[in-house]
């Protein structure tokens, strides 16, 4: 019966207003590498983590997702790839590689349940599966499709465009023969939506005082498709250039979550007068269609007709400073966290 040690990211204190390195702590402790008697639960060997935004919100004390929030002194818990080592549920078996709900630690036990699926395609990058294979491409394939319901020759407008999910939303609108602009915070993701993402146009919201101009001018005709990944004042600006029977998807609102009092939306009238139909939607109530986005979106990986764009960190110990960077925009593309090699 092994027992190793096994390096953790815990959560040392609740979160108020930007999350910071020392809000967590790099622990260790004691795992036994074997199974408990008749358990039905899966031992995993952590390869890959997802450092997703919507994390912060679990670090606050504050149940306003209905989720529950983390536990001080236990490891965070999101997104991640890794390989069986031993388990308990019959559909898994040891070597399996996996992804699903996992705990920032190397070694987690879990239950089956919070695995989502077998990886089986050995020619793709196994941090896909943190990324466009994992959650954030199913959350970018149902958004736009499911909730967008696009149709060829729309305006569509994604914020937070250079991120894990923007970055698929903007090329899922391209190859749907849609008109595309994203924003960014920086120079150099903009370059990177318009060169390598295939945007049609990209700008710097950073830059841009007056956001209603700005969307005017790229949008002279207005948005038939905005994909909410950010809030507060882009989507006060993007309400008074929606176009009649527009939609909004809203996948996150990251410029909110660290502050102490959210910012209001004044332009909520025009989703009156332009019949736009603004919906949230949590991407865990659709993995039902996870078979039909695969059969979507490897044909175009493999053909080179989508790419994505990943920030890897290595090292649980750089795991902090990972998810901090989220909110300052240090990341550039899905960031990821290595943990371990296969």
């Amino acid at each position: 019966m092994a027992q190793v040690r096994n390096k953790q990211v815990v959560l040392r204190k609740y979160v108020d207003g930007f999350p910071k390195e020392s809000d967590m702590n790099i622990v260790e402790s004691t795992t036994t590498l074997k199974l408990p008697e008749g358990s039905s639960d899966v031992l995993l060997k952590n390869l890959y983590l997802s450092c997703d935004p919507y994390m912060r919100i679990l670090m606050t004390n504050d149940n306003i997702t209905g989720f529950g929030a983390y536990t001080l002194g236990s490891p965070l818990i999101g997104n991640g790839v890794a390989q069986v080592l031993e388990s308990g549920d019959q559909d898994y078996k040891k070597g399996d590689l996996v992804w699903g709900t996992t705990k920032w630690e190397e070694y987690s036990l879990v239950p089956s349940s919070q695995i989502r699926s077998k990886i089986e395609h050995a020619d793709i990058p196994l941090s896909y599966y943190t990324g466009i294979l994992g959650m954030p491409g199913m959350t970018a394939y149902v958004g736009f499709f499911e909730l967008g319901s696009p149709k060829k020759g729309e305006n569509v407008f994604v914020s937070a465009a250079s991120g894990a999910v923007g970055q698929l939303v903007g090329q899922f609108a391209k190859l749907t023969g849609c008109y595309v602009v994203g924003s960014a915070g920086s120079k150099e993701k903009v370059d990177l939506l318009k060169n390598k993402l295939g945007f049609d146009e990209a700008f710097n919201y950073k830059e841009e005082p007056d956001l209603n101009a700005t969307l005017k001018r790229c949008f002279p005709e207005g948005i038939d498709i905005y994909f909410e990944n950010v809030g507060g004042k882009t989507l006060d600006a993007v309400l008074l250039n929606m176009r009649v029977h527009g939609r909004i998807p809203v996948c996150g609102m990251v410029s909110q979550y660290n502050l102490t009092q959210p910012e209001g939306v004044t332009n909520l009238a025009n989703l009156i007068f332009k019949r736009v139909r603004m919906e949230g939607f949590i991407v865990g109530d659709f993995y039902h269609l996870y078979p039909k986005y695969l059969e979507f979106v490897l044909p175009h990986i493999t053909e080179g007709k989508v790419v994505y764009v990943e920030d890897i960190a290595e090292g649980l110990e750089n795991g902090p400073a990972a998810m901090v960077g989220l909110f300052s925009g240090r990341n550039v593309g899905k960031q990821v966290l290595l943990v371990a090699h296969e």
